[in-house]
């Protein structure tokens, strides 16, 4: 199914762009190196994306078109991921 290797390659583009935005504009104060800050983002980002590949792998499963799929799977995707930065990443929740 090559639906979901391109989830996987978008998502991780679309998280290394992430960082890039999120240390530049949202946690500009914070403590942590670039180096070790993406270190722990990747980290974060492969929770990210096991939580991405298994929920749309899920949806597809039950039915569900590949578009709502994706979207219901990016946002809830987004939401941990947010999370898992703010409170191990960059400190800030």
């Amino acid at each position: 199914m090559a639906k979901i290797p391109a989830a996987a390659a978008s998502f991780i583009a679309a998280n290394t762009l992430h960082y890039v935005f999120g240390r530049t504009w949202i946690y500009r104060g914070t403590d942590r190196t670039v180096v070790a800050g993406y270190a722990y983002f990747l980290v974060n980002a492969l929770v990210g994306l096991a939580v991405t590949l298994l929920l749309f792998a899920a949806f597809l499963e039950l039915g569900m078109h590949y578009i709502p799929a994706r979207i219901v799977t990016s946002v809830f995707a987004g939401l941990v991921l947010f999370v898992l930065n703010a409170v191990l990443n960059f400190r800030s929740l």
